[in-house]
This record gives structure tokens, C-alpha cells and sequence, in this order.
């Protein structure tokens, strides 16, 4: 852009030409696109555990969309579309970790303002396993194996790690893994064994036909000297495996691979990330007596883990965010989340292809 300043002469020729500097400057600081532009913007909300490969996507992104800034926020999974269907927070996309969340959460809850669905499709584009990762400063470093794990979390001087399962989708999950290891191990006690006494009410398991219903109360507290640390997203847990501060905590294996750290790879049986063992996974249910949040839906069914993203109804650049779908979907975003160990669905599934947009039709299509 070029700017001219007209020569002033007379009174008051420095002031007026000093002025006329400053809002050139203050126009070139402004955007590229001209002076009083304003850049584009968009706002990706998402499951914790992509942070490493979602900020290096929207790097990346805005690379290529001059005059675009991408701004990202990140939660656990039931945050994430809280923050969009309570909180007023407008976002261009949401992605979680659990594909279930999204019809339950958007599409049979309405917009205030408008009356319609926060959403009517969603994309599945990536997988992914529960493992117990294991701080390289702690004394079980080396020692836990696939078969062993269990008898030492049980024991009261280990301090393992889990996610809020009333906020995050790696906390009801991580319940579901050791409800299922019960059966893999033929320990029929696994769970109460490793839980109890470490929560003020506890977290109960009540036998239904051929399901195993795990009951999470109201309020989940941890007792008083209790080896387990809660917090209301796993990635939230990482920062104190690598500190020392946890011997172990149940996370997404692409988040331990992504921080370096060592971990157990549990049986496919209990992973949740085997599409063929999907009945199995189903034989497991978490029920939550938390009703402080609307949206939240009190019942979680075992499946395998699915990523999937929408744009919200209300998106303020949809445009923006479909492109930024498409980016995800193809062939650069997919290189970006398979160097951070993001395991991908190929291709990616819509639930209802006649719902989405165009650009995320061509980029699945275009994924296989």
C-alpha cells in the first residue's frame, strides 16, 4: 500500500504533518488489506488431547490464508460443547473426543436465540486407545507391564492420575477400562479394589443383564490422603507425570507418544481402540448422578474411541470454519496429526452427508 503526504505549510504544518505519520503507521499495523480492515478470524474450540497437533494445524493454516488468525481453545471433551450450548461462547468449530457427545449435546438441544439445532451433522475422522502412561521420574518406570499394571494401582502408595469423568471423555473411559480389565484379568474386584476408600462418596458398579452400569455420584471428591488426582481434563495430568508428582495416569496414547512419555499398552480387550471389539466395549456403561449441567447427558456407553467435529449452527465465519475443515481433512492437515501420533480414520465418516457443507463432503471424499 503506498502512502503520500500532501506538503502543509503555515501554522500548525508540524503537528498536522506528525499526525498524518501516525495514522499511517497505525493503518499499516492494522492488516495488510488496507487501512480500517479487519483481519479474519477462526475460533476452534476442542478435546485436550489435540492441543499439539491442533496448534501446529492452525499455524499452518494461517500460512496459507493471509489476513486470517486462528485462535484455539481447548477443554475436556464435555466442556467443549458446554462452552458452546451454556456458556454463549461462538465458535467456528468444536471437535471431541467422543463422537457420541455431539447428537445428544447439539443436535436435540435447541438455540435460544433461534430456536434451531446447535448443529445437525458431525464428521468421525480420528481414533485413538486408552494407555497408562508412567512418569520417567517414577520407581514403577520399566517395572509395569501389560499384565501387572493393575496389582500395583491397587496398592496405596502409587499415585495414579484420572480425568473428571462428569467433564472429560478420558475420565468415564479410563472408568470403563478398568471395568473391563475385570473381566480380561478375571478379577472381578478390580475396580472396587482400586477405587475404594479413595473418594468421599464412592464410585459404585451395579450388574444389568449382560452390562456393567458404573455409577459416578454427584459429587466425586477425592478423600483425604487418597494416592488418586483428579482433574477435569486429562491432559491436565501430564504436566505432573512429567514432574513426578503422578506415578501413572490413564491417557490417549497419541498424547503420551506426543510428551516422550513411557507407557503400558493395555490389551485390545480394554483399550477401546479395536473396531472389531466394539460388542465388547458396549457391555460397559458409566451413569452419572451429575445434573449441574444441562447438556450433560447421564449415561455413557463402551465403544471404540472416535474423534468428530461440527460447526456449530451459529459459527461466526462459517465460511472460514469450512475451510478450515477442509484443510484438517486433507492431505496437509492429515500429515500434521499423523507425525503427532494422531491415529486417522480413512476415510473420515459423516453421519449425515446431506446436512454437511460441500467443502467437508469433497475433503472426506477426497481422504480415502
Amino acid at each position: 500500500m503506498r502512502w503520500s503526504l500532501r506538503r502543509l505549510t503555515g501554522s500548525g504544518a508540524v503537528a498536522a504533518r506528525a499526525a498524518a505519520v501516525l495514522a499511517a503507521l497505525l493503518c499499516l499495523a492494522a492488516l495488510a488489506g488496507g487501512c480500517g480492515g479487519d483481519r479474519r478470524q477462526v475460533k476452534l474450540i476442542y478435546a485436550g488431547s489435540l492441543i499439539v497437533p491442533f496448534e501446529k494445524a492452525a499455524v499452518a493454516f494461517e500460512k496459507t490464508h493471509p489476513g486470517v488468525d486462528v485462535t484455539t481453545e481447548s477443554h475436556g471433551s464435555i466442556q467443549v460443547l458446554r462452552h458452546i450450548t451454556e456458556l454463549g461462547d461462538r465458535m467456528d468449530l468444536a471437535v471431541t473426543a467422543d463422537e457420541q457427545l455431539i447428537p445428544p449435546l447439539l443436535y436435540d438441544r435447541e438455540d435460544p436465540a433461534t430456536g434451531e439445532p446447535w448443529a445437525d451433522w458431525c464428521c468421525a475422522f480420528a481414533t485413538n486407545r486408552v494407555v497408562l502412561a508412567v512418569s520417567p521420574k517414577s520407581p514403577l518406570a520399566g517395572e509395569l507391564t501389560s499384565q501387572t499394571w493393575y496389582r500395583r494401582l491397587t496398592e496405596p502408595d502409587v499415585r495414579f492420575g484420572l480425568a473428571d469423568p462428569r467433564f472429560d471423555a478420558a475420565g468415564y473411559r479410563a472408568l470403563m477400562v478398568l471395568q473391563l480389565a475385570e473381566r480380561e484379568y478375571g478379577d472381578p474386584y478390580l475396580l472396587e479394589d482400586m477405587l475404594m476408600g479413595r473418594f468421599t462418596t464412592p464410585i459404585t458398579v451395579e450388574r444389568r443383564g449382560e452390562t456393567d452400569v458404573i455409577q459416578v455420584p454427584e459429587i466425586l471428591e477425592t478423600s483425604s490422603g487418597s494416592s488418586i488426582v483428579l482433574r477435569g481434563a486429562s491432559i491436565q495430568l501430564v504436566a505432573l507425570l512429567e514432574s513426578g508428582d503422578l506415578d501413572c495416569a490413564f491417557e490417549y496414547e497419541s498424547v503420551a507418544r506426543q510428551h516422550g512419555l513411557e507407557y503400558v499398552r493395555l490389551p485390545a480387550a480394554i483399550d477401546l481402540g479395536d473396531e472389531t471389539l466394539r460388542d465388547t466395549y458396549s457391555t460397559v456403561r458409566v451413569k452419572m448422578d451429575f445434573r449441574r449441567f444441562a447438556s450433560v447427558r447421564p449415561e455413557f456407553t463402551g465403544d471404540v474411541i472416535r474423534y468428530a467435529l461440527t460447526i456449530p449452527a451459529n459459527a461466526p465465519d462459517p465460511e472460514l470454519a469450512r475451510q478450515f475443515v477442509a484443510f484438517l481433512l486433507g492431505p496437509d492437515g492429515r500429515r500434521i496429526l499423523e507425525a503427532d501420533h494422531q491415529p486417522l480414520l480413512a476415510p473420515p465418516e459423516l453421519d449425515d452427508a446431506t446436512a454437511a457443507p460441500e467443502e467437508v463432503r469433497r475433503a472426506c471424499a477426497g481422504s480415502r
